[in-house]
């Protein structure tokens, strides 16, 4: 028996599948399309195709992301806040809050026993706070945003960019080029610029403990390397750190699926 938690986010599409102990059988991961029921079905079949199972071996399936209510084979949906803190709080248990850094927005995010959320805060009127900004990023600089980290890393003058704003922090970066400061430079800048804007969300959930730092920019070490300098407290970055929130819809519908299997039994 397999669980599958399906998250559909602006930016990409996970799929983690757990089975009947809580155990990771599978993960897959594809671009999001405007159809997220299609969407959904392809990275359901990465995720099995990884596993070595066939579509029968999944038992129950819960869904999270923006898309999760336009899934029609789910059997539950789970907000994306709930299931991040769950996937965190399993994959990182010394953890006590959240920084979720996706493609759309940030999110901070206090946690009580069990992975539950106790409190959070989100950024997500202005797109200079999430990965997104980093992709545009990416583009004016002619770099890869699998790049970007490793590249962030060889920043020898760090060049702040001060905008809160993302269309003023693209003209900062065009100023930047056309100065002659360095790619590496300007990145490990952005990546500083994103690390106070996170602090500033902990802050307000009241960070004093470590921090489990997941979604899709926790893949780009320069971002790691820049947290750490600025929280001042461990961050621990769990393995696939994109895959959290999907982890953690796979776990939330494993205990909704064994609860319901039980009374159906009794």
């Amino acid at each position: 028996m397999l669980v599958a938690g399906i998250d559909i986010g602006s930016g990409t599409t996970k799929c983690v599948l757990v089975d009947d102990a809580g155990a990771v059988r599978g993960r897959g991961q594809v671009k999001t399309k405007a159809d997220f029921e299609k969407v959904a079905r392809e990275v359901l079949a990465a995720a099995l195709d990884a596993a070595g199972f066939d579509g029968e071996a999944v038992a129950y399936t819960a869904t999270t992301g923006l898309g999760r209510y336009a899934v029609p084979f789910r059997d539950i949906q789970i907000t994306d806040l709930t299931c991040g803190a769950r996937g965190a709080a399993t994959a990182c248990p010394e953890a006590r809050f959240v920084l979720d850094i996706g493609a759309q927005c940030s999110r901070a995010i206090r946690l009580r026993d069990g992975g539950k959320v106790k409190e959070f805060h989100m950024n997500e009127k202005c797109a200079a706070g999430s990965g997104g900004f980093l992709e545009r990023a990416a583009k004016y600089l002619e770099v890869s945003v699998a790049d970007i980290g490793p590249l962030s890393l060889g920043a020898q003058r760090p060049q702040a960019i001060s905008s809160v704003c993302a269309v003023l922090a693209e003209t900062e970066i065009i100023n930047h080029i056309s100065e002659g400061v360095t790619v590496e430079n300007i990145l490990r800048g952005i990546h500083n610029s994103l690390g106070d804007r996170a602090l500033s969300l902990l802050k307000r959930v009241g960070l004093d403990g470590p921090v489990a730092f997941i979604g899709g920019v926790a893949q780009q070490e320069g971002m790691v390397v820049a947290l750490r300098d600025k929280l001042g407290v461990p961050v621990y970055v769990p393995e696939g750190p994109q895959f959290a929130a999907a982890l953690g819809a796979a776990l939330l519908g494993r205990q909704r699926y064994l609860k319901t299997a039980g009374r159906a039994a009794a």
